[in-house]
C-alpha cells in the first residue's frame, strides 16, 4: 500500500514538474505611450442642404385660425359721417397667382351713416344701418426674414354682393358710393392685418428648432459596439422664398460636424440659442457630410479581443492564447500588448501603422512587428514565437472592423429620410450613398477614422398643426 502511494507521488510529481518546465515566463520591457493630452482632431464640417416645400393650404389653415372675427373698426362718426365694422365672414382661402399670394377675403360690414342738413344752426341729422357683404381679393409678395415667412400685401378688389339705398327727399340713394370712400381707410388696416397673421403663422423657427434639436440628440448606431452618431449645427442658411405652384418653397442649408463616438453615451452639444438664420443667394442641392469615427483604445481594445477568443497559435505541443488586449499610441505607431497563456506566459509587444482596408472595411496595422525588446526577448526563451509564421497568425486577428459601424450608419441615419416626422405636420426623406473612407489619424486617446457620403434630402410641410 505504502509502495503505491510513493509510485503515486512520484507519478503526479513528474507531471508537475514536467509541466512547469514546460511553461516559459517572459518579461519584455514595456514600451510606454506617449504623455496623455486632450484628445483633438481635424473635423471638417459637414453641409447638408434641406429644400423645404410648404403648402399654401397650410398657411392659409394657420391664418384662418389666427384670424377671426372682427378685422376692422372705426367708431368715429364726427370726422365724416360713419362709423364702420369689417368682419371676416367666412374662411380666406390663398392661391398661386404668378407667383404672388392671392388672398380671397369674404366680409361683412356694418356702416351707421348720419346724413341730413346742418346749416344756420338748424340740424335736421339722422343716422342710419346698413349691413352688407362683400368679397376683398387681395396680392402678397413673399419673403422671408428673421425665421418669419412675410408678405407685403395690396387690396386689389373690393367687390359688393349687394348695394343697399336709402331713400332722402323721396329719391333712392344707393349707400356703395359712401362706403367705398371708406375702404380707403380700413385697406391698410385689412393688409397689415393679412401680413401680421401670416408672420404668426409661419414663425417656423419653433419647428425647425424642435425637429433639429431631435435630430441632434446623440442617438445609438450599435449596441453590440456601443457606438453613437452625434451631429452638432453650427450653421443655418438659406435662400429667398419663392411661390411655386401650390407651394412656398425656399432651400435651407445646415452646417454641421457629425462624429461616431464608441463608449458611452456623448454629451449633447446642440444649442438652440446659437444657431442664426443666415440669408444667402443659393445653396448647393446635396448633402455633403464629413464624419469623424472616434473609436477611444479602451474600446478598440475590447473588439479586437473577441477576435482572438478561441484561438490558439502555435504548434504541436506549443502553443499560446490571447487572453487580454490592450492598445496605445507612441511616436506615430499603434502599440498592441498582447497577454499570453499557455506553454508562454507574460505580455509581448507589437507595433504598426494603421491602415485600412477598403474591400472589408477593416482597419489593420501594416508593418507589424514585435516591438524590439519582446523579440529579443522571445529570441532567448521562445524562439518559436518569434517566427514570422506565428506572427502572420497574430496579425490577421489584430484588426478592427467597422463595417458593422459604416453599415448601422447608413441605416441609422436613413431612418431620417423615410417620410421621418421629427415634428406633426412636418416630413423628412431623402437618399444617401455609400460611406466612403478617407483617412485614419492617431491621437494620444483614439484612433479617428474619417469617412464621408453624400446624398439628398428635402423637408416637406403638409398638415401643419
Amino acid at each position: 500500500m505504502n509502495a503505491t502511494k510513493s509510485y503515486l507521488l512520484l507519478f503526479i510529481s513528474i507531471i508537475f514538474l514536467g509541466s512547469c518546465a514546460s511553461t516559459q515566463k517572459i518579461a519584455a520591457l514595456k514600451p510606454e505611450p506617449d504623455d496623455a493630452s486632450p484628445l483633438l482632431y481635424d473635423n471638417v464640417p459637414s453641409f447638408i442642404s434641406l429644400p423645404i416645400k410648404i403648402k399654401l393650404k397650410d398657411i392659409e389653415n394657420q391664418t384662418n385660425k389666427l384670424m377671426t372675427g372682427l378685422i376692422y373698426e372705426d367708431n368715429n362718426i364726427e370726422d365724416d359721417d360713419y362709423t364702420v365694422k369689417v368682419w371676416k365672414l367666412a374662411p380666406i382661402t390663398l392661391s398661386n397667382e404668378n407667383g404672388k399670394i392671392k388672398t380671397i377675403l369674404p366680409l361683412k360690414a356694418t356702416v351707421n351713416y348720419r346724413y341730413g342738413i346742418n346749416k344756420l344752426g338748424i340740424s335736421l341729422m339722422d343716422t342710419r344701418e346698413f349691413n352688407f357683404n362683400g368679397v376683398i381679393t387681395l396680392i402678397s409678395d413673399v419673403s422671408l426674414t428673421n425665421w418669419k415667412l412675410n408678405t407685403n400685401t395690396q387690396l386689389k378688389s373690393l367687390d359688393w354682393k349687394e348695394s343697399p339705398t336709402i331713400n332722402i327727399a323721396g329719391k333712392s340713394i344707393a349707400i356703395t358710393y359712401l362706403i367705398n370712400p371708406a375702404v380707403k381707410l380700413f385697406k391698410s388696416k385689412i393688409e397689415k392685418s393679412i401680413d401680421e397673421n401670416i408672420k404668426k403663422a409661419m414663425d417656423f423657427k419653433p419647428n425647425v428648432i424642435d425637429a433639429l434639436e431631435k435630430i441632434c440628440t446623440p442617438s445609438q448606431m450599435s449596441a453590440d459596439y456601443d457606438s453613437w452618431l452625434r451631429i452638432v449645427p453650427t450653421e443655418l442658411y438659406t435662400t429667398d422664398a419663392q411661390i411655386l405652384k401650390e407651394n412656398i418653397t425656399m432651400n435651407m442649408g445646415l452646417k454641421c460636424t457629425i462624429e461616431t463616438l464608441v463608449g458611452h453615451q456623448p454629451e449633447n452639444k446642440f444649442d438652440r440659442n446659437k444657431l442664426v438664420l443666415k440669408p444667402v443667394a443659393s445653396i448647393p442641392d446635396k448633402i455633403t457630410a464629413n464624419i469623424v469615427a472616434v473609436s477611444t483604445y479602451k474600446d478598440a481594445s475590447a473588439v479586437m479581443v473577441k477576435n482572438f477568443q478561441g484561438k490558439e497559435f502555435g504548434s504541436g505541443s506549443k502553443k499560446v492564447t490571447v487572453q487580454n488586449v490592450a492598445l496605445w499610441h507612441k511616436n506615430g505607431k499603434m502599440v498592441i500588448a498582447l497577454d499570453l497563456l499557455g506553454s508562454v506566459n507574460g505580455t509581448i509587444y507589437l507595433s504598426g501603422f494603421p491602415q485600412y482596408n477598403e474591400a472589408t472595411k477593416e482597419i489593420f496595422f501594416d508593418q507589424l512587428d514585435y516591438a524590439l525588446d519582446t523579440k529579443s526577448t522571445l529570441l532567448r526563451t521562445a524562439n518559436w514565437l518569434a517566427s514570422g509564421l506565428i506572427l502572420k497568425k497574430i496579425q490577421e486577428s489584430c484588426r478592427y472592423s467597422i463595417k458593422p459601424n459604416l453599415d448601422e450608419g447608413k441605416e441609422n441615419m436613413l431612418k431620417y429620410m423615410k417620410n421621418y416626422s421629427p415634428t406633426p405636420g412636418v416630413f423628412i426623406n431623402g437618399s444617401m450613398n455609400d460611406i466612403e473612407f478617407k483617412k485614419v489619424q492617431l491621437t494620444n486617446k483614439a484612433i479617428i477614422a474619417f469617412l464621408s457620403v453624400t446624398g439628398a434630402v428635402s423637408v416637406n410641410v403638409d398638415g401643419l398643426k
